[in-house]
């Protein structure tokens, strides 16, 4: 299929000179590639065929008024949104049909290069947006039973990260470890287990209360990740510009909160093999939030609690990771701030602001400053460091 007119750019590249190896399928010591990010394609009645019918009006669904004229999308923690229907056309409606079963995924990586992939939830995204988190607990078991299905056969390339609920602890809990002995090879948990506006009286992951369930985390070796845009309604803003501002400030950026308060709490000294990986919100403004902790911890001393035995940065440079898709700045900056090795590629297939498919074009546009070795890491030997994928004889160096 030929590259449509507001995808061309897609495709610009300043090609490989001085590369020894690519990023493109066709090369035959092409870099392994994990893609730390893509989002399965559930069918429309997941939740409605697998939960109880008393759940069955609280399911996120699409509602009309009256005269069938306005659409609106409907989930028990969002504000109801207007749906307009668009009518995606070239490689954006092409995008809008991908990633139905294995066997498509499969054969639409392996046109993007890329080796294996984890998986996140797409419409189940708004399982984390309810205030009862029991309910959410319910509606990520539904995921983890239809993800374990439909991948787990795969798990050695397309791998699903098990949901939970953390607001609800010990179901969160007694999940982590059913789905450990599934097979899943990590965890997702929202962005803060109590979906909404932050109240102070709320229970956040700095907090004591969470020490059981990171103590079965660790015990089961199951990488945590955090997606963005589930801690709260990201569709804040209406009106002009509300397409960025929601997804810039509103979806990426809360994803400082959960890494504040992994590295800057003591969780990493009482629990020293948990290891944590931001999902979709990118790695520039990392260098920046490591810092700021720093900054705060050493001007601040009179009032930080815990004393650690190390400055935040360097909890997250030992536990954490960051995925993005593009994010130029970042990679600029990832030597210079010893965040090579924390930082993991990702292809966001098949969403739009992803590089699918179009990977290898991206990857020249943004990697070129970087040497063969930490091209390696970023793009796919961190992600099968944190995830415990078998790399290939050809791709070891």
């Amino acid at each position: 299929m030929s590259t449509d007119t507001n995808n061309a750019w897609r495709e610009e590249t300043p090609g490989t000179a001085g590369w020894t190896r690519t990023a493109r399928p066709s090369d035959p010591d092409k870099y392994f590639m994990v893609s730390a990010d893509c989002h399965a394609n559930e069918p429309p009645d997941l939740w409605h065929s697998r939960m109880a019918e008393e759940y069955h009006e609280r399911i996120p669904t699409f509602v009309f008024d009256e005269k069938k004229a306005v659409k609106r999308q409907v989930t028990e923690g969002f504000r109801p949104i207007r749906v307009h229907d668009i009518a995606f056309e070239g490689e954006d409606a092409e995008r809008n049909r991908v990633g139905r079963t294995p066997e498509e995924r499969l054969a639409d990586h392996a046109r993007d290069g890329v080796d294996a992939e984890i998986i996140f939830p797409n419409k189940g995204l708004a399982m984390w947006a309810t205030p009862d988190a029991k309910f959410a607990q319910a509606m990520c078991r539904v995921w983890n039973d239809w993800a374990w299905e439909t991948f787990g056969p795969y798990k050695d390339r397309l791998a699903p990260m098990a949901c939970l609920a953390t607001g609800d602890l010990e179901g969160a809990i007694e999940e982590t470890k059913r789905c450990a002995k599934l097979g899943f090879r990590g965890i997702s948990i929202p962005i803060k287990p109590v979906f909404g506006a932050g109240h102070v009286a709320h229970a956040n992951y700095n907090l004591p209360e969470f020490d059981p369930f990171w103590a079965v985390v660790q015990d089961c070796d199951m990488p945590i990740t955090i997606h963005v845009g589930t801690g709260r309604d990201p569709r804040t803003a209406r009106g002009n510009g509300g397409a960025v501002i929601n997804y810039a400030a509103h979806a990426l950026a809360p994803a400082v909160e959960p890494v504040a308060n992994l590295c800057a709490s003591g969780v990493f000294e009482r629990f020293s093999k948990l290891r944590f990986a931001t999902i979709e919100a990118g790695i520039g403004w990392i260098p920046w939030a490591i810092q700021a902790m720093d900054e705060a911890y050493k001007k601040h001393h009179m009032f930080t609690r815990p004393k650690l035995k190390m400055l935040p940065s360097e909890y997250f440079r030992q536990h954490g990771f960051a995925s993005f898709q593009e994010d130029a700045a970042g990679l600029d900056l990832a030597r210079s701030h010893d965040l090579v090795d924390n930082f993991l590629w990702a292809n966001d297939y098949p969403h739009h602001e992803g590089s699918w498919p179009h990977s290898a074009a991206a990857i020249e546009r943004e990697m070129g400053q970087l040497r063969d070795d930490e091209r390696a890491r970023i793009l796919g030997l961190n992600a099968a460091r944190l995830w415990n994928f078998d790399v290939p004889e050809r791709a070891i160096r």
